[in-house]
C-alpha cells in the first residue's frame, strides 16, 4: 500500500516549522490606550528569523524591524521600543516613525534582555553577569551592577527561577524611572555538574551549577540601585517563624524569589520557603529597603505560585492568591475571587479589573479568560471573555484585549476592542496537517479526561487496533483539552494513521481539576499516575468493544512522559508491551530542588517517597522492549538519568535500546533531528506492535 503524501511528509514539515510554531504571532504587548498591538512573528512558516510588528486600530499591520529581533520590551506608554539582535542593542520610537538604530555598546559586550525605563529615557540591559545602562540617545553607556566574582551575577536568573519557578526576569524599573530593583544571585553554594559530549573529545566539559534535590540552592537577594550607582540592600526576611509554619514544615528558609511587581510606589515581592509550604507577599520600602508582610498563603502540602502575581490595580490595591475550598483563587482588599474556578494565570489589570485565565474543575478540558471587577464588591461574579471550547490566554491594554486561543479550529490570536472581536493578528504559520477529530472521553471511576485518535479510515470491519498511550501525565502540563487543532493532537493523529489507536489521558497530578487532584501525587510521583493510565485504558476498551487490542499496548513520552513510559514497562509488563522514553528523569535525587521537593520533600527526611518514585532500582524487572532517548547537552534533565538507568539494565542483563543525541538539549534542536525522532519512534513501536499494513508503508 502506498503512503499518502501528507502522511509521509508530516515529520519533515513538523521539523522544518519547529512544531508548526514559525510564522505564528507571539510575545504580544498592548499599548495602554489600546490603539497599538505589538507582537513578534517570524518571516515565514519555515524561517526562524523574527521581526517586530504592530497592528493598528484599523486592523492594518506594519513591520517595525527587519527579521532579526531576539527579545524586545517597551516603555510604559509603548512608544519607546528596545530590542536585541544577535549581541547588539537597538531602539526606536514608535510614535514618531523613527527607524530602528543601533546603540553603541562596548566592544565584546553581548546584549541580553533590554528594558527601557518607564519614561523611555534610559535603556537597561544585561551583559555577562551584570546590568548596564545607556541613555536612549546612545550616550552614557555604563555599568550599573556588576561583580568581580564570576560566581555572583546581577540581573540574571538562576536555574531554579528560569526552569522551575518560571520567572524569566531578575531586574525591574521603578515607576519614576529613577531606580532599579536588581536580583543578586550567588552561585557559590550550588553543586557543579559537568556536561560532556564524547563526540567532541577535545572540548572541555560544560560546568553547570545545578541544585539537585536535597542540595544547596543559590543565594538570591535584592538591591535597590540609583542610576548613579548608589545601592540600598533589601532586608528580605530570612525564614518563616516556627509558630507560623504549617504542620510538617521541614524547610522554613525563604529561599525562593518568586516574582516582583513595581508598578506602584513600592515594590511588591513574593517569596517562598524552601519546603514551598509558605508564600509571602512583601512590600519593600523603596528608601530604606525594609520589608513588611502584606499577605501570606500556607499549605501542609505545597503552595503553587500563580504566574502573573503579585500585581496591582490602578488604585494600587495588591492582587495576590488565596485558597478557597479546592481551588486557588484571587485576593484583593481582603475580598476573594471566584470560589469555583482554578486560577491558572493573571494576565494583567485595567483600572480595578483583573484579567485572568482559569479552569472550571468540573470541566477541565477548557481554560477560559475572565475578568473580575474588584471595585464591584466582594460578591462580584467574574465575566468570561473567551467563548469557544479550548485553551485561551491573553494580554490586555486599555479597552483592548488580545486572546491567544487554541481550539478545534487551530491557533488564533484575536484582537478584541471593548469586548467585541475587532481583528486577528495574521499568522503565516503552516497549516497543521493530519487534522485531528478525536473522541473526547470521560473514563473510569475517577472520570479521567482522555482523547482517543483512530485512523481516518477506521470502520467497524477494521478490527481491534494496537494501542499507543501518549501521555504527559505529570504536574504542570495538561494535554487533554478541546485544543484539538494544536500540534500535539496532530502528532497523535499521525501515529493513528499508521494503524494505531492513540490514547492520551490526564490523570491525578495534572492541573485543572483542583487542589486535591494535584496533591494526589504527594509522596509518590509514579504509582497513582500509572494507575490512572491503566484504568483509562481498560475503561476505553470496555466503552468501545472490539476497537482496542489490549494484547498490543505501547506507550511513549518525553520528560515526565518519558519517565512514565519507562515506569510503565518496568512496573506493569502485563499491561504495557513496549515503551519509548525520551529524556526521562529516572532518579529524582538527581533532578532539581524546586520541582522534586515540592512533591517528595527533602530526600534525607522523606526517603520513602524517592524509593517509590525512582526507576533505577527496578531495572531488573524489565521484560519488555524499551527505547531510551536523551540529548547529551540536556541541562534540564541531565543525561546521567538515562545513562544510569541503562547501566543498571545492562548490569541486570536486560536488553534495551539507547539513542544518545550529540549537541542536543532537552528538546530536539534541529529540524532534521525532530523529523528523524518521529520516524525512529514510529519504527520501534511499529516493529513490536505490528499494526495492520505496517509492512507495506
Amino acid at each position: 500500500m502506498s503512503e499518502p503524501t501528507e502522511l509521509s511528509a508530516f515529520p519533515d514539515l513538523f521539523g522544518r516549522t519547529r512544531r508548526f510554531s514559525l510564522g505564528a504571532p507571539h510575545s504580544v504587548t498592548v499599548s495602554p490606550d489600546g490603539d497599538r498591538v505589538l507582537f513578534l512573528r517570524s518571516a515565514g512558516a519555515t524561517d526562524p528569523r523574527t521581526a517586530l510588528w504592530c497592528q493598528y486600530l484599523d486592523g492594518s499591520e506594519q513591520a517595525l524591524t527587519a527579521p532579526e529581533v531576539g527579545a524586545y520590551a517597551t516603555d510604559r506608554a509603548v512608544e519607546r521600543v528596545a530590542f536585541s539582535a544577535g549581541d547588539t542593542l537597538w531602539t526606536f520610537r514608535l510614535d514618531d516613525g523613527e527607524a530602528p538604530r543601533r546603540l553603541p555598546t562596548p566592544v565584546g559586550v553581548a546584549v541580553h534582555d533590554p528594558l527601557p525605563s518607564p519614561d523611555g529615557g534610559q535603556v537597561a540591559y544585561l551583559s555577562a553577569g551584570g546590568v548596564r545602562l545607556t541613555r536612549s540617545d546612545g550616550t552614557g553607556d555604563r555599568v550599573l551592577a556588576d561583580s568581580p566574582d564570576p560566581q555572583v551575577t546581577h540581573g540574571h536568573t538562576d536555574h531554579t527561577a528560569h526552569e522551575s519557578i518560571g520567572r524569566h526576569r531578575a531586574y525591574w524599573w521603578s515607576p519614576d524611572s529613577r531606580r532599579l530593583l536588581v536580583a543578586r544571585v550567588d552561585l557559590t553554594p550550588v553543586a557543579r555538574h559537568h556536561l560532556h559530549d564524547p563526540t567532541h573529545p577535545g572540548r572541555a566539559p560544560r560546568v553547570l551549577p545545578y541544585p539537585a534535590t536535597g542540595t544547596a540552592n543559590s543565594l538570591t537577594t535584592l538591591d535597590l540601585w540609583d542610576l548613579d550607582g548608589g545601592r540600598v540592600p533589601v532586608a528580605l526576611p530570612a525564614e518563616v517563624p516556627a509558630g507560623e509554619a504549617p504542620e510538617g514544615s521541614w524547610g522554613r528558609a525563604l529561599e525562593y524569589l518568586v516574582n516582583v511587581d513595581w508598578s506602584g510606589e513600592a515594590p511588591l515581592v513574593a517569596v517562598q520557603s524552601r519546603d514551598q509550604q509558605t508564600l509571602w507577599l512583601l512590600r519593600v520600602d523603596p528608601e530604606s529597603g525594609t520589608c513588611a508582610v502584606l499577605d501570606r498563603v500556607s499549605d501542609p502540602y505545597w503552595v503553587e505560585p500563580v504566574p502573573g502575581l503579585p500585581c496591582r490595580t490602578a488604585s494600587g490595591a495588591p492582587v495576590f492568591q488565596a485558597v478557597r475550598g479546592d481551588v486557588t483563587t484571587l485576593r484583593v482588599r481582603g475580598s476573594y475571587g471566584p470560589p469555583d474556578l482554578q486560577v491558572r494565570e493573571v494576565l494583567g489589570t485595567i483600572g480595578e479589573r483583573v484579567l485572568f485565565s482559569a479552569t472550571d474543575p468540573a470541566e477541565p478540558s477548557s481554560t477560559h479568560v475572565w475578568f473580575l471587577d474588584t471595585a464591584a464588591g466582594p460578591d462580584a461574579a467574574p465575566s468570561r471573555l473567551s467563548r469557544e471550547p479550548g485553551v485561551h490566554f491573553g494580554t490586555v491594554g486599555g479597552p483592548t484585549h488580545v486572546l491567544d486561543s487554541l481550539t478545534a479550529r487551530g491557533p488564533v490570536v484575536g484582537v478584541h476592542r471593548r469586548h467585541r472581536p475587532a481583528s486577528a493578528l495574521r499568522s503565516v504559520a503552516a497549516g497543521i496537517p493530519m487534522a485531528a477529530s478525536p473522541r473526547m472521553l470521560t473514563l473510569g471511576r475517577r472520570a479521567l479526561r482522555a482523547r482517543l485518535h483512530l485512523p481516518a479510515r477506521y470502520g467497524p470491519d477494521t478490527g481491534p487496533l494496537p494501542v499507543l498511550l501518549a501521555p504527559y501525565g505529570g504536574p504542570g502540563m495538561q494535554i487533554v483539552t478541546h485544543a484539538t487543532g494544536d500540534r500535539g493532537p496532530a502528532v497523535c493523529q499521525w501515529y493513528a494513521e499508521h494503524g494505531f489507536a492513540v490514547l492520551s489521558v490526564d490523570g491525578r497530578g495534572t492541573p485543572g481539576r483542583g487542589l486535591e487532584w494535584l496533591r494526589a501525587i504527594h509522596g509518590d510521583r509514579l504509582t497513582p499516575v500509572l494507575e490512572d493510565q491503566i484504568d483509562a485504558l481498560h475503561a476505553a476498551a470496555d466503552l468501545l468493544p472490539g476497537t482496542l487490542d489490549l494484547d498490543r499496548v505501547g506507550i511513549y513520552g518525553w520528560s515526565f512522559g518519558g519517565y512514565l513510559a519507562a515506569g510503565a514497562v518496568l512496573h506493569h509488563p502485563e499491561t504495557f508491551h513496549v515503551a519509548v522514553a525520551g529524556a526521562p528523569p529516572t532518579d529524582h535525587r538527581l533532578y532539581d530542588t524546586y520541582w522534586n521537593e515540592r512533591h517528595l520533600r527533602h530526600p534525607a527526611l522523606h526517603p520513602e517517597g524517592y524509593a517509590r518514585s525512582d526507576l533505577i532500582p527496578h531495572a531488573h524487572r524489565l521484560v519488555r522492549p524499551l527505547m531510551l532517548i536523551h540529548g547529551l547537552a540536556d541541562d534540564n534533565v541531565l543525561p546521567v538519568h538515562t545513562l544510569r538507568l541503562s547501566a543498571a539494565l545492562q548490569a541486570a542483563g536486560r536488553p534495551h535500546t539507547v539513542h544518545l543525541l550529540p549537541e542536543t538539549a532537552h528538546h530536539p534542536g534541529t529540524p532534521e533531528l525532530a523529523a528523524d525522532l518521529l520516524r525512529l519512534q514510529l519504527s520501534f513501536l511499529t516493529g513490536h506492535l505490528r499494526p495492520a499494513g505496517a509492512e507495506e508503508r
